[in-house]
């Protein structure tokens, strides 16, 4: 089914070509652990359902039956009557039997409504894999933002370390008497701005640590220790990454092919609410068992059947099933702007 087709139709692992064993990790986590994930999945069994529920209509519909009741009559009504024809009064009423109906697709009622059941669920599978795409790349630049902040961070205390050194030999040689004043305050001011943005740094990390550890279901704070290990090396892709067409990195975007798939799906609708114009043909029909007593079931005589051809027709719905045809075209028009958008 495609609800399970989903998990066949894996992305491409981009992130793989940084080497990056822990980013590796952290795309598994995120991806077992997502509710927008499994939400999505749950888009798609929906979908799924609906579509087996449109499919159905395809076959004949066959539905068992049964019924025993026991009745007296009044003796001034039926019942004397009963009793005068040698019938027992109270008595018992035995059936079971089977209904079956078809209705004949002329029109393309249920045609259309499999089309349309067809179109939505495509359109759930690309909206998980539109959820995929975005928990991925948000996992893997959040991690990118976290090693990039501690690069800058050490940077950042390296600099603040040489600076105070240098501060101590400038002062060392304003005592001297060879250089100014102005050389201390220069290099005071460095110092200082430096180790301004090491608190700010230091706020920025620990946010993005906690916004990774939230995004792959843990508690903030839980990635730290792992994140110490090969803190700041920035991950860069070992090969050079694939250059494609616009066009084709376009057809790659599921987001673009859901909203595909949902005009499709609203397209069809038309088509069904297009089919209350015409007339619903059926075939039906019914075996039955009928006795007055359970034993006589079994009989010839108890067998009975039935055979009907109905049709309906709206031939007057003061306006109703044309607003219904303007009600879908409408909203096809909402899904052909969203496509194309």
């Amino acid at each position: 089914s495609a609800a399970s087709d989903v998990y066949k139709r894996q992305i491409i692992a981009w992130w793989s070509a940084f080497g990056d064993t822990l980013l590796d990790g952290l795309i598994v986590q995120a991806r077992a652990a997502g509710p927008d994930l499994a939400s999505a999945v749950g888009r798609i069994r929906e979908a799924a359902g609906y579509r087996r529920v449109a499919g159905g209509d395809r076959w004949p519909q066959v539905d068992g039956f049964g019924s025993w009741t026991r009745s007296e009559y009044s003796e001034n009504g039926l019942g004397g009557t009963i009793e005068g024809l040698g019938g027992d009064n109270p008595q018992n009423a035995w059936e079971f039997g089977l209904g079956a109906s078809w209705e004949i697709d002329l029109f393309g009622r249920v045609r259309r409504s499999v089309e349309a059941a067809d179109a939505q669920l495509e359109a759930s599978v690309e909206d998980y894999r539109d959820v995929l795409v975005t928990l991925y790349a948000t996992v893997a630049a959040t991690y990118v933002d976290v090693r990039s902040l501690q690069s800058r961070l050490v940077y950042a205390e390296n600099n603040a370390a040489s600076q105070l050194e240098t501060l101590d030999l400038v002062e060392a040689r304003l005592d001297a008497g060879l250089v100014p004043a102005l050389d201390v305050a220069r290099a005071r001011s460095n110092l200082a701005n430096t180790q301004s943005e090491i608190p700010q740094l230091k706020s920025e990390l620990e946010v993005a640590r906690n916004e990774l550890a939230i995004l792959i279901g843990m508690m903030p704070g839980s990635l730290d220790a792992r994140l110490e290990h090969n803190s700041g090396v920035i991950p860069s892709p070992s090969t050079d990454l694939a250059m494609t067409l616009p066009a084709e990195l376009l057809r790659r975007r599921p987001d673009v092919r859901r909203s595909e798939r949902e005009l499709a799906s609203q397209t069809a609708r038309i088509g069904v609410a297009t089919a209350d114009l015409y007339p619903s043909f059926a075939l039906g029909g019914n075996l039955v068992l009928q006795a007055t007593e359970f034993g006589d079931l079994g009989n010839g005589d108890a067998f009975g059947w039935s055979l009907a051809a109905p049709f309906t027709w709206s031939l007057f719905t003061g306006g109703k099933v044309r607003g219904r045809i303007e009600v879908e075209e409408g909203r096809t028009d909402q899904a052909l702007a969203a496509y194309e958008k």
